[in-house]
Parts: C-alpha cells; structure tokens; sequence
C-alpha cells in the first residue's frame, strides 16, 4: 500500500455498540464522510499504528477497516482501539490516528471466542510491530514533532 502512512483525523461517533459492550474492546469510530475519504490502495483488514485523543497522549493502537464479516455489516466502518484504558468514553472528541501497518485481511470466524481471540493476536501484533524503531520515529514525525502539519488532506 503505497499510502502508507497515512494520516487520519475526525470525530469519535457512536458505532455498532459491540466493541465495549459484547467484545470487551472498546473502539472509536470515524463518521462515514471520513471512511469515504480513504484512499482506494488501503485494503480493508486489520493495521496497526498511532492514536491521539484531542490533545493527549499518543498510544499504540489497532484498527479494523472493512465491513467485519462476522457481524455482516452493509456499511464500511474504520474502528480504532487505542491500546491504552481510558476512564471513560470520548464521543465527540478528535481523534487523530496514523496508520503505519498491516496485519492481515478482514475474514470471518466461527464463534464470538474466535473472533476475540483474533482480536487479541492482532493487538499484540501492533505493540510488537510498534517497538520497532522505524515505528516509533513515525510517532515523533507525525505526532511530536514541532512542525506537525496537517497530512492526507486532514
């Protein structure tokens, strides 16, 4: 994926309600206008990279891009989880993410467990991929660097 990294920012809207609620993975989602805007060469799947909530620190995070076919969803959806525990939840704030990698497909699974065991691969996946140096000086370019500029149109 030539686009690679890419930058995204936008408000936290409400989702499907199953992140927090049936998985025990809470994820922030994107409206669809920002959904819409990604670039064709981003694959749906399972990618990892940075996230910030308004201000606030930057974390590890991995996002689902695609229609999640366990769910049969009709709709693309781009879910984000923030490796991190946050005290509450932050509809209406900005999040500002960059995508740095890709983990693997979107696919089905047989049972809820699976699906959450999947889940839980990739979120180590990403903090492993994450504590490579090219991956954390991604973070300070993009995230902590003085001159942060706006990025894909965002």
């Amino acid at each position: 994926m030539k686009t690679l990294p890419y930058f995204c920012r936008g408000e936290v809207v409400k989702g499907f309600g199953r992140g927090s609620k049936e998985l025990g993975i809470p994820t922030a989602n994107f409206a669809e206008k920002i959904v819409d805007r990604l670039p064709a060469d981003i694959s749906t799947g399972i990618y990892y990279g940075w996230g910030q909530v308004g201000n606030g620190e930057v974390y590890k995070m991995v996002m689902s891009i695609g229609w999640n076919p366990f769910y049969k969803n009709t709709k693309k959806s781009m879910e984000t989880h923030i490796i991190h525990e946050f005290d509450k939840d932050f509809y209406g704030e900005i999040l500002s993410i960059v995508i740095a990698g890709y983990i693997r497909p979107e696919k089905s699974f047989d049972s809820l467990d699976a699906l959450i065991s999947a889940i839980h691969s990739d979120i180590e996946e990403a903090k492993k991929q994450l504590e490579l140096p090219e991956f954390q000086a991604l973070r300070d370019r993009f995230f902590c660097s003085p001159s942060h500029k706006i990025m894909n149109g965002h």
